[in-house]
């Protein structure tokens, strides 16, 4: 939290710097650098950001257990798609792992799993006789088999879910010591007085978010593609059947996984009718976990939105991309703090709840639209660059001798 703040405060202030060689607003359609060891091209300064979002989204995403029988292109177009919606929308990445990170606590304190026990049950990582995922609480505390089943996740050793596993505590600090380096980079290029892009800075709100993913699924195996069998075999008796009205589409899953819950609240999923869990499945715990999950959703929405308002004073190429910037920046800042204020409203204020639940309705749509600009916006002002954003950091005046 504080890296955070350095970071805000840095990119917003005006520093004391030794003067350029040249203008730091003076505006360039090409590389504008003189002096070529100390230079760096639009290449680089583009290849680096998205290097750094690659790196951070590949590693930080941890999809659920797949279905059977999915071939290598399969499950590579599966984790690429999750990666691409963490990109877009990282929130959902979030809200999802701190969904499956306080369902396995709770796993931990209420039936004595391991950490990683627990966040395989959460990614449906166990599986009864009959290949049915053992994903839900209600398993866990059935009359008949529940006993069993923990009992039966107690007893399997965490090498054996390690062993699945496609990423280790390695892997995953190079990918985090990636997001770091940046970070670093930029707060030094905005001590130094030299400019920043929007688009650095939309990929240090980025590489700073996904802090939150790294840290929230630091024990949850990454890319596993085989489930382990566990427990007794379930009757057929005991498989209720569903009507195709009640199965969750793929909206209901990124709602859940954003929101934790869906349009119709009645709609669940039945693991007893499929052979894997969804792509957001989380396991449902203790009922304060909805709680701590829209505040930390809250904070990460806040620090993403205060990053971009941070480059309140940065250069942009025309005024009007400028006040877009800062309208869209405020937009992403604030929305979050007001979900939470009104999802905290009393429901015996009728009033209250009817008007914020219309300003939520607008607000929504001016989220979603403040989010697409920050996101398009940084590369079309990569057209226009400051001549100083082709200056490299000069890391000397830090450590001497380099």
């Amino acid at each position: 939290m504080l890296l955070i703040l350095i970071a805000v405060h840095l990119l917003s202030r005006d520093s004391i710097t030794a003067p350029l060689s040249h203008a730091p607003d003076a505006r360039a359609t090409s590389d504008s650098c003189k002096d070529i060891d100390n230079c760096r091209t639009f290449f680089s300064v583009v290849w680096g950001c998205l290097a750094t979002i690659f790196a951070c989204t590949w590693v930080s995403v941890h999809p659920n257990v797949p279905p059977p029988n999915q071939s290598s292109l399969q499950l590579f177009l599966r984790r690429v798609k999750m990666m691409l919606i963490g990109v877009v929308i990282p929130e959902i990445m979030v809200g999802f792992a701190a969904r499956q990170f306080f369902a396995s606590r709770w796993l931990v304190d209420e039936f004595k799993f391991s950490p990683t026990q627990a966040f395989f049950f959460c990614m449906g990582g166990f599986v009864s006789s009959d290949e049915h995922p053992i994903a839900t609480k209600e398993q866990l505390e059935d009359p008949n088999f529940g006993l069993e089943f923990q009992k039966a996740i107690q007893n399997v050793k965490e090498k054996d879910i390690t062993d699945k596993s496609k990423g280790d505590a390695l892997s995953k600090g190079v990918a985090f010591l990636q997001g770091l380096w940046f970070i670093l980079q930029t707060l030094a290029r905005a001590h130094q007085g030299l400019a920043i892009t929007q688009l650095e800075v939309a990929t240090l709100a980025f590489a700073i978010v996904n802090i939150f993913v790294w840290l929230l699924w630091w024990n949850k195996p990454l890319d596993v593609q085989q489930p382990i069998v566990v427990g007794p075999l379930a009757p057929a008796e005991a498989q209720a059947e569903l009507t195709p009205s009640q199965q969750l589409s793929r909206l209901d899953h990124i709602m859940i996984a954003i929101f934790g819950f869906t349009r119709n609240r009645y709609l669940l999923y039945h693991p007893l009718e499929s052979a894997s869990v969804p792509s957001f499945w989380y396991t449902s715990s203790d009922n304060d976990m909805e709680s701590r999950v829209l505040i930390l959703l809250t904070i990460v929405g806040a620090v993403f939105g205060a990053i971009h308002c941070a480059a309140w004073n940065a250069i942009f190429p025309t005024p009007a991309e400028m006040w877009i910037w800062r309208a869209s920046a405020v937009v992403t800042a604030v929305f979050p703090a007001l979900f939470l204020l009104l999802s905290i409203t009393p429901d015996r204020l009728d009033l209250v709840v009817r008007v914020g639940s219309a300003i939520m309705g607008l607000g929504t749509y001016l989220y979603i639209a403040a989010r697409i600009i920050l996101i398009v916006l940084p590369f079309a002002e990569l057209r226009l660059l400051p001549a100083s954003a082709f200056v490299e950091v000069n890391w000397s005046s830090y450590i001497p001798h380099i």
